[in-house]
């Protein structure tokens, strides 16, 4: 039988500028009294988790700050935080004020300080054990300092575990933050590229959304067996090309400049809705690719980027044109509809959607392909080997793709232009 059901589901939202002014008084509607603010080095640098703990303390909230968090998590960096937390605490909720590096490690804190075991119990199958929480987590606040990654909205915990070169993730409805407060004013400070890069993850996660596998070609499932990533649906849709037709209109010009309030709003707001629509249909090849290409990532270090790393947004870029050029077949007037959302003068076709992207990418200054961020040819078998264990991103491809397709697209996207 086929699914006739889907799901959906998003934490509550407070959006707007001057909104992280409020967080006060938005942790102390859910009783908190011991707060641990998760953030990182460069974030903190710039006076906001400061600012928003001073107004937090005004509440009579007791503020703790982690601010240790590794851009692009790791295994270890993630222990290191579930440590500090656990000597430090308890905390009656978290607050994580960052980008998705932040908003991700205070998932995991909040999940190893809430439930037995190690963080490798509860990292997706077939990496690790897959195990779900059995106790209910702590309110978790999330405020994003960037407009990408979409993390205040999901349920996933993304991490790089270093010793098998991969990046995964944990995915869970437990680990959906309880709110998202939405602030477009602290996005003011994020590099050039950073709103590049970030943007990119915006726009693949509206892309991906929109051309997931539709939710009732999936097998009928048990309601136990349910997942966050449902597929595509009417609801998941609507976000998704709302996205789409926001980033058309302001990308460019928020990268070019910083300044522009006016753009940041709109960035973040495409942020906002293209996290409700994949958080809830899912991502598939563009995200199931990057993994890989930011786990096995060897001297290549972006501008504006603290060491060496291929930031997670402009990792699913690289070989976003190749992906959708594989997917279009499964759904053509979708592939087409996106393309022409983002240029209305585009051409119909297969081409359409990679043609749309590798000029925006060219134009907002990402790198060429995989070649200019380190690889070639005799690293496609190890990329190809990564993106297969991405189980639950590739189930979610409106086309399956097959070792000999993943190769193809990796090898066809060391060089776009």
């Amino acid at each position: 039988m086929s699914e006739t059901v889907f799901t959906y589901a998003a934490p509550a939202l407070k959006f707007g500028s001057g909104a992280s002014a409020e967080v006060g008084h938005d942790l102390a509607a859910y009783g908190a009294r011991r707060v641990l603010l998760v953030t990182d080095p460069g974030v903190a640098a710039t006076g906001h988790p400061a600012r928003i703990a001073e107004q937090v303390a005004t509440r009579g909230i007791e503020v703790t700050t982690y601010d240790g968090v590794h851009v692009e998590p790791t295994d270890d960096s993630l222990r290191d935080a579930v440590a500090f937390a656990r000597d430090a605490g308890p905390f009656d909720a978290i607050l994580a004020v960052g980008g998705g590096s932040s908003i991700d490690t205070a998932k995991a804190v909040d999940l190893l300080t809430t439930n037995p075991g190690d963080l490798m119990d509860y990292v997706n199958l077939p990496v690790g054990r897959g195990r779900a929480p059995s106790e209910p987590l702590l309110p978790l606040v999330a405020v994003p300092t960037t407009t990408g990654t979409g993390s205040e909205s999901t349920t996933i915990c993304v991490l790089d575990v270093l010793s098998l070169h991969v990046k995964t993730g944990i995915s869970h409805p437990a680990l959906r933050p309880t709110l998202a407060v939405v602030d477009p004013r602290l996005t003011l400070t994020q590099p050039t590229q950073v709103t590049a890069a970030a943007g990119m993850d915006i726009l693949c996660h509206a892309l991906e959304s929109w051309t997931a596998r539709w939710y009732a070609d999936f097998d009928a499932k048990r309601p136990e067996d349910r997942v966050p990533y449902c597929g595509a649906n009417p609801i998941a849709d609507l976000w998704s090309e709302r996205a789409l037709t926001l980033l058309a209109g302001v990308f460019r010009d928020a990268v070019r400049d910083g300044s522009d309030l006016a753009a940041r709003e709109q960035m973040a707001m495409a942020a906002t809705f293209a996290g409700l629509g994949f958080g809830n249909a899912g991502v598939h090849l563009p995200h199931a690719n990057a993994y890989p290409i930011a786990g096995r990532v060897r001297d290549y270090r972006p501008e504006g980027y603290p060491e060496v790393m291929v930031p997670h947004g402009m990792a699913v870029s690289l070989t976003a044109p190749e992906a959708f050029r594989f997917t279009f077949e499964a759904a053509p007037e979708r592939h087409v509809r996106a393309a022409r959302l983002l240029d209305p003068s585009v051409e119909p076709g297969p081409d359409a959607l990679p043609t749309v992207l590798t000029a925006l990418m060219r134009d907002i200054g990402l790198p060429n392909g995989l070649a200019e961020v380190g690889y070639g040819d005799a690293d496609v078998d190890d990329l190809v080997a990564g993106a297969l264990q991405q189980e639950r991103l590739l189930a979610t491809a409106p086309r399956r793709p097959t070792d000999e397709d993943l190769a193809s697209v990796f090898r066809r996207s060391m060089e776009h232009w």
